[in-house]
């Protein structure tokens, strides 16, 4: 097999992550090999497997594989193949069906497993070794779905070290909304990255300078002195419109559940209550229920980027902005398009909380892509939520 060559930094695009699923790094699970429509233009989904356990409390491994801790949490199984419900507020671990055999040494003759033997594998050659994050997906988060990606002997969760060997698992909290899952239903999406580049703040407003990455809500970019860096880029909520307008959705309690391969097929009205506009530039936020506003800014991610948006922290501990999403190249469109809001999931703990139009709310974390993927995110690979402005995940029935 040929050679895998990587020759610059950065997050891994599609066409790479092919040739590592060609050879073997990545896999699927005998039934349930990797399927075309799992690749993104700089990440993979990740498929739920075949049964669910439900456990007393979070944890990481440590010292200790995930199925020994989940020897000690356990409280049930259950099989996902045809359908299961997986209930609010409680903790399930689910292995996921894909798995990795990440090399020990950015040169390697690895060999992985094949029907108990042994076939050698491309060599990976490339100047650093190969590391791997994970995210939920968009519509993870609009619908209030805690997960995180935990791997054996991990002290993180989400962050997979290089060498890692073994199967992946998906810890699953849902927070609103009752959920049916089944097996091969995507949560998550995964990215490897050869070195870890993110951008400086300099860099960020260089980029933005040349080939704008934040617009006004008229579609003009915004002017350098406007644009906020601290280690990444900050973006801020929306709450002015036009009167009787939508702002935002807060989550109702004790609705009916929601089935995840159900698409476009649920009343707005029955699950979410509306949040219209007014005269005033605030909005006080219960403690513990869930919201969904958009951003002030319109962002777009450039071909030769990739970037996460990250909880802004506002020191208090009080205010949880948003589940770490990652935003694949090509969100937005080109400069052209004026770039899309980012949709903002919001909580308020312990404490009622004041927020106020244009209040920073996260920021944006820049990386390179080691090379432009052969696609970008868009309507050619019929991705969600391309323009979006305040949008609801594509379970609900959009306003037309």
């Amino acid at each position: 097999m040929q050679d895998i060559v990587l020759r610059t930094k950065g997050i891994l695009p599609v066409q790479k992550l092919k040739e590592l699923v060609g050879a073997g790094f990545i896999s699927g699970s005998k039934d349930h090999p990797i399927e075309e429509n799992q690749f993104q233009p700089n990440s993979i989904d990740l498929r739920l497997g075949e049964r669910a356990y439900r456990v007393r409390s979070s944890f990481l491994p440590e010292n200790e594989s995930v199925n020994q801790k989940i020897e000690k949490l356990l409280q049930y199984s259950f099989s996902i193949e045809d359908g299961a419900v997986l209930e609010p507020n409680c903790v399930y671990i689910i292995p996921l069906l894909e798995s990795l055999n990440l090399p020990q040494s950015h040169f390697t003759n690895d060999k992985v497993p094949d029907n108990n033997s042994e076939k050698e594998v491309a060599r990976l050659i490339s100047n650093e070794n190969l590391s791997a994050k994970a995210n939920p997906k968009s519509t993870t988060g609009r619908l209030d779905i805690f997960t995180r990606v935990i791997t054996d002997y991990s002290h993180r969760f989400e962050e997979i070290e290089p060498g890692y060997k073994g199967k992946l698992y998906l810890e699953v909290v849902p927070k609103s909304f009752p959920i049916r899952v089944r097996t091969g239903n995507r949560l998550n999406q995964l990215r490897l990255r050869h070195g870890l580049q993110v951008l400086s703040d300099e860099e960020l407003l260089r980029v933005h300078g040349a080939d704008p990455l934040l617009f006004h809500s008229d579609g003009s970019p915004l002017p350098m002195d406007k644009v906020k860096v601290n280690n990444g880029l900050f973006m801020s909520v929306n709450l002015q419109a036009e009167s009787d307008d939508i702002l935002g959705y807060k989550a109702k309690k004790h609705r009916d559940l929601i089935d995840l391969d159900q698409i476009n097929h649920y009343e707005i009205s029955d699950f979410w209550e509306p949040i219209y506009a007014t005269n005033e530039d605030h909005l006080i936020l219960e403690p513990e229920a869930f919201y969904i506003f958009a951003s002030r800014e319109r962002c777009r991610i450039p071909k030769h980027l990739a970037a996460e948006m990250i909880a802004y922290d506002t020191g208090s501990g009080e205010l949880r902005t948003h589940y770490a999403g990652f935003f694949d190249s090509g969100f937005g469109g080109a400069v052209s398009d004026k770039g899309a809001r980012a949709v903002l999931e919001v909580r308020s703990h312990d404490v009622p909380f004041l927020i106020e139009d244009g209040q920073t709310f996260c920021s944006m974390r820049f990386e390179p892509n080691m090379e432009n993927p052969d696609f970008v995110y868009g309507s050619s690979i019929k991705s969600n939520y391309q323009g979006q402005g305040l949008k609801l995940g594509k379970h609900f029935k959009q306003p037309s």
